[in-house]
């Protein structure tokens, strides 16, 4: 009888949280990577992706950055030139859409061999990410949540159903302010998820490793993140799920953790000391919420060539100062945010390289567990920490957020260590004495440390 309830239990159990650990198996640790956005816009092309391809492979690729991600509008053919970052479609006189973007008979969009010369014969990623793999990296792409309006127009039919078209299943209620290409999906109808189902196997037949799904999680569209999940499990490839855009809602954190492997916390962040400071009062509101398979996500890393093409502003290097850019990466470290690189690698200067293969600090945002603020706003400085498992050892960032130079403060006793500590200061890879009581750091403006403690035996 004892047995009986046991396997019942287990049975429960799996049922329940069957999705959860199956999300899970993934993105074991914050990923690491490169995403076309910040520098391409909606405009990368092939030979883009393949040359930062290339660059993180033979540069970054040692210290574990191994994602490379294609954003948006891989299915919308950009005219030369074009920095068009998100064009709305217009319907004709006889309710077709132009610009009309690239698609199967299904319904499913496939990449522009305008921009992806691959695609032409094969309609699809598998070339691009055959190179991708070859390189010993993992590739990824961005989607739009739900089913394109042109698919809905046109009657698509759902590839795994019998008689269900795309707009059985189209929530035409449902769209995006901000680009209405799509229609969400009403996942009580029959064929939605069937029709979720058809675009995560045709990834997995691309080999594609991850995607960012988009207007998925402001308004929070439960229903719709639990189906890509499901899809990603039908498709019987592991395939990280990227939920945005920001600001997913803290009161569903105990779900998005169950069916998402990251989600954004904020809206798009960019090169701006302001945007830096309210980023980490967001993540402040998202502490102790991430773990092994599930990470609030700070957004993208503003470092290097930006804007290439757009979408903001003008072509430039990141606007932060290098005192802000060792602020930014030492955060996104100490927090275990993903790490998604911005900027066009191949344009990178030595800081940038620098900032993105110190392995001490790498590690911090690898290994590190549990990150938890000690203090902010503290004679404008900011204290940040997290344990390092199987050691009595810590890591802490200490931020100064004032417009001069400053030192700031650890009192060790806060962080529940007594008697003589030795601190390593990670970013020179260094170690910095023996202390005990209070720690001191000297911080530049705007700038930070980030270091190892270690308790003297």
């Amino acid at each position: 009888m004892r047995r009986y309830l046991i396997q019942l239990t287990l049975m429960l159990a799996a049922l329940l949280y069957g999705a959860n650990s199956n999300a899970q198996k993934v993105a074991q640790t914050p990923p690491m990577g490169w995403n076309s956005y910040n520098c391409f816009g909606s405009a990368v092309h092939e030979d883009e992706v393949k040359a930062n391809a290339a660059y993180m492979a033979k540069h970054l690729k040692p210290y574990g950055w191994q994602y490379i991600v294609v954003d948006f509008l891989w299915s919308y053919d950009n005219p030369p030139g074009s920095h068009i970052g998100n064009p709305f479609q217009q319907k004709l006189w006889d309710g077709s859409y132009v610009p009309w973007l690239t698609m199967d008979k299904w319904g499913r969009l496939t990449p522009q061999p305008t921009k992806f010369p691959s695609a032409f014969n094969t309609h699809s990623f598998k070339p691009l990410a055959d190179y991708v793999h070859g390189l010993g990296l993992k590739f990824g792409i961005h989607v739009m949540r739900g089913i394109p309006r042109q698919a809905v127009w046109s009657k698509s039919p759902v590839l795994g159903t019998k008689g269900i078209t795309a707009d059985m299943i189209a929530d035409t209620a449902s769209t995006c302010p901000w680009m209405n290409h799509m229609y969400g999906l009403d996942m009580s109808k029959p064929g939605a998820q069937e029709y979720l189902n058809s675009i995560l196997d045709l990834y997995a037949s691309w080999g594609v490793d991850f995607i960012k799904v988009d207007d998925i999680s402001r308004p929070y569209h439960k229903a719709e993140i639990e189906g890509y999940q499901k899809a990603i499990q039908h498709s019987k490839r592991p395939i990280v799920l990227s939920i945005s855009p920001g600001e997913t809602p803290v009161k569903e954190a105990d779900h998005v953790k169950q069916y998402a492997n990251m989600w954004r916390m904020a809206d798009d962040f960019w090169d701006s000391w302001k945007e830096l400071l309210h980023m980490f009062e967001y993540a402040k509101t998202w502490e102790g919420k991430g773990g092994p398979g599930y990470w609030p996500d700070c957004d993208m890393l503003q470092i290097g060539k930006l804007s290439k093409r757009g979408p903001v502003g003008p072509e430039r290097y990141s606007k932060f100062t290098n005192d802000e850019l060792y602020t930014h990466m030492t955060f996104w470290c100490i927090y275990k945010s993903p790490l998604m690189m911005g900027g066009n690698m191949p344009e990178n200067r030595p800081v940038d390289l620098a900032l993105l293969s110190n392995p001490e600090v790498l590690a911090v945002n690898q290994r590190g567990s549990n990150p938890r603020q000690l203090y902010s706003r503290k004679d404008d400085s900011m204290v940040w920490y997290s344990e390092i498992p199987g050691s009595k050892d810590l890591y802490v960032a200490l931020f100064n957020l004032s417009d001069h130079a400053q030192p700031v403060s650890i009192p060790l006793k806060e962080l529940k260590l007594e008697g003589k500590v030795t601190v390593r200061d990670l970013w020179k890879k260094q170690n910095a004495g023996t202390f005990s009581g209070d720690y001191q750091h000297q911080v530049s403006s705007h700038g930070a440390a980030l270091i190892r403690i270690s308790p003297v035996h």
